[in-house]
């Protein structure tokens, strides 16, 4: 692999690519460190954010920006919850599925509609990021980091606004001009920046060597499962069959449908964990002596909490089989392949395509959302045996979205070096 890398350097276009996505890369760290106007900076250096909080979720995948009020402290939440809703109101508008339907100028529309969402989310999230940091119960426990001007509050959403934007354009920069898909890279980014300070953590704490051994063992694991599994494939064969198109003959070829064990990726742990939040942010609203901010504090704040651990099981199989149903339409695909003389051997093609393709991708999304169950506590129940705050970085969302975006970076350089005559990284 080393080699391989060697050789991506050597090749000038490439090298040049990769160099151009590196300092993009460390410009959007750069933003992540420069706080907004107005904010009290010293005040917020020592504190610790909870994870298992929706704007614990945004903090660690803006690499640690919202904790201290950045310019870059939205990170590139609103771009991710633009482009789901966006993918949901497919199901719900026909004019959507419609522009979907039509290739690049319907993708490049769709687009459009997704930064306009993005700066209308960010918008609303600055907001409220500002107002819960002015009456001082973004960070409790200490004072309002933000003083009463109402100048400097807009001067904020503003500045958290502009980042949004600039963060979505750096992430379009690099999927046009550099390696790989732009926002999978500042994900990545930002999560991993956050693991050498959780490590250090660990390797504090008491008996903090055999935990940090444990911990590093059990990322290894993790990792290995989840690379086994990402790289997996069920492939559905497809023969097309011979037709004459004025004086040549086309089809009579062979290939196949590649399928994955995860098809929805690692939207259903987000759209899980960021549901499970919401009572925590609500109790926060009410009195610590009321009866339901207990129960809410006692069973759904807490990750290592049975009852947490039971709803995060039924909602990330929910939302596995939910995105699956959205992304992959059998119909369509079944319409497709008859469209153009293709059939699965031994199934007759249409209808019975479609149910055949229905029941293959059922059994395989049940796998995958077991797979995506056990990922996402492993790691959590790890912590919780061990005594280990759960506050760190390692949950199962994060390994996967590096691991992931990781694999994805690599099949692109791999295969431009192939392009190229080079032997890649894969063999």
């Amino acid at each position: 692999m080393l080699g391989a890398f060697g050789r991506a350097f050597r090749t000038p276009d490439l090298r040049k690519k990769l160099l151009f996505t590196i300092a993009i890369m460390v410009i959007f760290r750069i933003g992540s460190f420069i706080p907004a106007p107005g904010v009290d900076y010293r005040a917020i250096q020592d504190y610790t954010l909870p994870d298992n909080d929706i704007l614990g979720l945004i903090n660690l995948f803006s690499g640690g920006a919202l904790l201290q009020l950045s310019i870059f402290a939205l990170g590139i939440m609103p771009y991710i919850t633009a482009s789901i809703i966006v993918q949901l109101l497919r199901v719900v508008i026909p004019r959507f599925e419609a522009l979907h339907k039509e290739g690049q100028s319907g993708t490049a529309k769709l687009t459009q509609y997704t930064r306009y969402l993005t700066i209308g989310l960010g918008l609303l999230q600055a907001t409220t990021i500002v107002t819960l940091a002015r009456t001082g119960q973004l960070l409790p426990g200490l004072d309002p980091i933000v003083n009463d001007s109402p100048w400097t509050a807009f001067l904020i959403i503003l500045t958290m606004t502009a980042g949004t934007s600039v963060i979505m354009w750096l992430g379009e920069m690099i999927t046009e001009r550099g390696v790989g898909n732009g926002m999978s890279l500042l994900i990545f980014t930002s999560i991993a920046a956050s693991f050498p300070t959780a490590l250090g953590s660990i390797l504090g704490s008491n008996d903090g060597l055999q935990k940090f051994i444990i911990v590093m063992l059990m990322i290894v694991v993790v990792i290995g499962l989840i690379v086994f599994v990402e790289q997996s494939q069920r492939r559905i064969p497809v023969q097309y069959a011979k037709r004459m198109v004025g004086r040549k003959m086309y089809g009579g070829t062979s290939t196949y449908i590649p399928i994955k064990i995860n098809i929805a990726g690692v939207i259903p742990v987000i759209f899980a964990s960021s549901i499970l939040a919401i009572p925590t942010m609500a109790a926060g609203f009410g009195e610590a002596t009321d009866g339901w901010v207990q129960w809410v504090q006692r069973n759904l704040a807490d990750p290592g909490a049975p009852l947490y651990i039971v709803f995060f099981l039924v909602m990330i199989i929910f939302f596995a089989f939910f995105y699956t149903a959205i992304t992959f339409n059998p119909d369509e695909v079944a319409d497709n392949m008859k469209k153009y003389g293709g059939f699965v051997p031994g199934i007759r093609a249409g209808r019975p395509t479609a149910e055949y393709l229905d029941y293959v991708i059922t059994r395989i999304t049940s796998a995958g959302a077991i797979y995506l169950a056990l990922v996402a506590l492993i790691p959590t129940l790890l912590f919780v045996v061990l005594g280990i705050s759960t506050n760190i970085p390692f949950g199962g969302t994060s390994i996967i979205i590096i691991v992931g975006v990781g694999l994805e970076t690599v099949k692109q350089i791999d295969s431009q070096l192939q392009q190229r005559h080079y032997e890649g990284f894969l063999k």
